[in-house]
């Protein structure tokens, strides 16, 4: 899309294919395997190294990773997991399909995180012996403290998934140490997301990491149908081995259900080619965020920009900013028209999901005011790799002149 008076247009957020992406792509679909291949195996190689992690188990999406965490806890109904309820929808549904309850989460009105009095406060609002976990949410690719909300957790014997759907590359501070986002330093695991928008695309793409070697055999039986091809799983003898003892070639059992939310080569091939540019993903990204704070400043305090926290080395993934619509004259649905018409595309991350039909009708609407108030002023702004400097200052300039 363009627009005559503004320029080209400029999306909240996209995907950047480069030549060599392709290329990795097209060798997958001149080669043998399409799914279930080498570069399955290759990009969790990389997203090894990537995070830190002990292992890295790639999936069909974010959301089918945050499913397969939840089943690997064992989550079920009688079961009750936290979720901030500042999140996209994905969290939340992911505890609710193995038959769990959700108790909603408030979060920091500023930032839009969860902070550890957060969950002790949903804590408070739910039989604490039915809680067996909890899902902390990375948002705009900056960390939730893990350092407190780990140890809170623990407190309370409670599993932990980080959703680090929003923060691939980032890193959490730990005493004296970095460590990076997926090492699961404070947790069971951590799930990530390859939406084109992501700040690595797949087309469609997720992972999960861990640091426990039981977890990652559990999460790839479930990954592929529940079922496993390890000998010393087998327990149908007469079935799975011939007269001299050795596994039968073609064997394999189930033991539990699970689902067929494995990723292809061709997502991987892409995936692996884009992974290999994140630094420069997110050094561009980190230009481009310190122009917005730039350029914005003198719009404060009409207009501030989601605060960076001191536990978090963000790897930013959306340019979020607090815009006081109601000081300025104006409201945001008549905001996002003008930068609309402007060439400017934006997007409101989220609306809470306690405030949602579903879980409105289910728990009733709780008072969780933190993430009331960030939703009533956030807007994300445009960025992505492939944006110009001159790019930021066309936004800020049409932000300037709608507000007034």
């Amino acid at each position: 899309m363009s627009n005559g008076r503004a320029g080209r247009f400029l999306p909240y957020g996209r995907q950047q294919i480069d030549e060599d992406d392709i290329a990795a792509v097209a060798e997958v679909l001149r080669g043998d395997y399409l799914t279930t291949g080498p570069a399955v195996a290759a990009f969790e190689q990389a997203l090894r190294g990537v995070t830190g992690a002990n292992h890295a188990v790639a999936c069909a999406n974010g959301t089918a990773g945050l499913h397969l965490a939840a089943l690997a806890l064992d989550l079920k109904p009688g079961h009750v997991a936290v979720v901030p309820s500042l999140t996209f929808l994905a969290t939340a549904n992911a505890v609710r399909l193995t038959g769990a309850e959700v108790v909603f989460a408030d979060v920091d009105p500023a930032t839009g995180l969860m902070g550890a009095d957060h969950l002790e406060a949903a804590l408070s609002r739910t039989e604490k012996s039915r809680v067996r976990a909890v899902f902390p949410v990375h948002l705009n690719g900056q960390c939730v403290d893990m350092e407190s909300v780990g140890a809170c957790a623990r407190r309370h014997g409670l599993a932990v998934v980080e959703d680090a759907c929003h923060a691939l590359g980032a890193n959490q501070r730990m005493g004296n140490d970095w460590i990076g986002t997926g090492a699961c330093a404070a947790s069971d695991m951590a799930v990530f997301s390859f939406h084109p928008v992501k700040t690595v695309a797949m087309g469609e793409g997720g992972a999960v990491t861990c640091a426990d070697e039981t977890l990652d055999r559990r999460l790839r039986s479930l990954r592929s149908h529940g079922l496993t091809r390890e000998a010393s799983e087998f327990t149908v003898t007469e079935q799975a081995f011939d007269a001299e003892g050795q596994p039968n070639p073609w064997y394999y059992e189930m033991h539990e259900v699970g689902l067929n939310y494995r990723a292809s080569d061709i997502n991987c091939a892409l995936g692996l080619s884009q992974i290999n540019k994140l630094p420069r993903f997110q050094a561009s990204r980190a230009r481009i965020m310190a122009e917005y704070a730039r350029l914005l400043a003198p719009l404060a305090p009409i207009v501030r920009l989601v605060p960076q926290m001191s536990w978090s080395q963000p790897s930013w993934h959306i340019a979020v900013a607090h815009i006081d619509t109601a000081a300025a004259g104006t409201t945001r649905a008549k905001l996002v028209r003008q930068l609309f018409a402007d060439g400017i595309g934006t997007q409101v991350h989220y609306l809470p999901v306690h405030r949602q039909p579903y879980y409105r009708e289910r728990y009733g609407l709780a008072d969780l005011p933190g993430a009331d108030a960030y939703y009533a002023g956030c807007l994300t702004l445009p960025m992505f790799v492939g944006m110009e400097l001159a790019d930021v200052a066309r936004v800020a300039q049409s932000l300037r002149s709608a507000l007034g």
